[in-house]
């Protein structure tokens, strides 16, 4: 783990017990830190007990006297819709709020790091969609070119469960925007903006609010290298604010169907190729259509920016692209589960919004499309442009009928369950279509979480096909 550094012999108190909650408390106990603790769950809570943690009810009058923080777990609202009690007790208290993710950097670095040949360095990725599979694949390539890395955050395990860093290492850690947005410490050495799409609006307050969360991570992060998606206006606002010129390649533009051009840094695809140009000149180029574990335009833009972060570091084209050819891809995200009688089944069960679930409407020609679930705030209009390929669409979940109804020109069948959805696609599936889950909503109407979801089609699908 990170010893947490700065609180010893200080009255930390951490919110929320959880994976990163109860990683929490055992990097600030590692660094000297008196720890107490709190979580709105029965069971989380008896579970901290057993384990010798002192539980306080941070609400209750004077509970947080004396304490030099309040460490949220992410998932905890801090300010919209409404402030959870007890961080409003700690605003009431003049105790400091923050997370693991700040404390995380603020810890990372230490005096050990004076005897490193090469100094360890941090990438940090967020975006809307396609932050995990981008993550991944960076992680992937530093271990594919023989870079000591790991990986954490948002995917994996808690940041302050990684290990001390090695002479040379390389961290990479995927960040939602309910981490960026709270954390007092935010310093990596390059961070990446995948792509920006309506998501989280209430816990933003809208989508203003949810851009300026991750934006937090460039314009208060002051990274070395900044990899930004430029094919949505706030990408190219973000790329423009911290750039000097077109020519300053500290920023880098990424961008999945137009070319990019002038003098600047861009890594770009069109048409299946990735294309990196610097100085108006092109210096490599990538033919992605044949990587299996990146299929579709959305794995392309995810491939475009791992690979500016990869150059970053000094990593070659063609060690990329060998890496590239290696990767397995990413459980729930454009996942071949099986292929038979000409048919593929394919798992995109983490399209839980409308514009992920586009992307994987996209990818493919001929779909039969397993959809629905809790819907997200702005409605399906963007699935609209994306509906040509759907041969047929199978509706799940609490909200099946009114999805539905979104879908004009499509012929849409309310199948309420798994179950049902899986049976009817596979018995209606010709040759040469896909059995796609891309559900375009949240999945707790129906399931803990969007990976049970997946795990609930990936076995029924290979029930079925014995």
């Amino acid at each position: 783990m990170i010893p947490v550094r700065g609180f010893e012999n200080r009255k930390v108190a951490v919110l929320g017990l959880g994976r990163s909650g109860k990683a929490t408390v055992a990097a600030l106990e590692a660094g000297g830190a008196e720890v107490i603790a709190w979580d709105d769950g029965v069971q989380a809570r008896e579970a901290a007990e057993a384990a010798g943690i002192a539980l306080v009810d941070f609400t209750r009058h004077g509970a947080l006297e004396g304490v030099a923080a309040l460490i949220t777990s992410p998932g905890i609202p801090h300010l919209y819709p409404a402030p959870h009690p007890a961080i409003a007790a700690a605003w009431e208290a003049g105790v400091p709020v923050d997370n693991d993710v700040g404390l995380f950097f603020r810890s990372f670095g230490g005096h050990e790091w004076d005897d490193f040949e090469v100094t360890p360095r941090v990438i940090a990725v967020t975006g809307s969609n396609g932050k995990s599979t981008t993550s991944a694949l960076i992680h992937h390539i530093l271990t594919e070119a023989g870079r000591p890395t790991q990986l954490a955050g948002n995917i994996g395990r808690g940041v302050l469960d990684l290990a001390p860093a090695r002479d040379g290492e390389v961290v990479v850690l995927e960040l939602s925007s309910y981490q960026t947005e709270l954390a007092r410490s935010l310093t990596p050495d390059v961070a990446v903006l995948t792509n920006i799409s309506p998501d989280h609006l209430d816990r933003h307050a809208g989508l203003g609010g949810y851009f300026a969360a991750k934006r937090r991570l460039f314009a208060e992060g002051g990274p070395d290298r900044a990899v930004i998606g430029v094919d949505e206006n706030e990408g190219r606002f973000l790329a423009g604010q911290m750039a000097e010129g077109m020519g300053d390649d500290r920023v880098i533009r990424v961008s999945s169907g137009q070319k990019l051009g002038g003098e600047g840094w861009n890594v770009f695809a069109r048409k299946g190729f990735l294309a990196e140009t610097r100085k108006g000149r092109q210096v490599a180029s990538i033919d992605l259509r044949t990587i299996a574990g990146l299929p579709g335009a959305h794995n392309h833009q995810n491939a475009c920016a791992a690979y500016a972060a990869c150059r970053t570091l000094g990593i070659g084209p063609k060690a990329i692209e060998a890496a590239f050819a290696s990767f397995p891809g990413l459980p729930h995200r454009s996942q071949l589960i099986a292929e038979a009688g000409g048919v593929r089944y394919v798992n995109d069960s983490k399209a839980t919004n409308v514009d992920s679930a586009a992307k994987a409407l996209a990818a493919f020609d001929k779909i039969r499309w397993i959809c629905g679930g809790l819907q997200k705030e702005g409605g399906l209009g963007g699935l609209i442009p994306h509906l040509g390929h759907v041969a047929k669409a199978y509706v799940i979940g609490r909200e099946a009928a009114d999805f539905a109804r979104q879908l004009p020109g499509v012929e849409a069948e309310v199948c309420g369950t798994m179950e049902v959805a899986v049976a009817k696609a596979m018995a209606e599936a010709q040759a040469g279509e896909v059995v796609l889950l891309a559900p375009a909503c949240a999945s707790f109407d129906q399931y803990d979480n969007f990976e049970k979801r997946g795990e609930d089609f990936a076995a029924r699908v290979r029930a079925a096909l014995g």
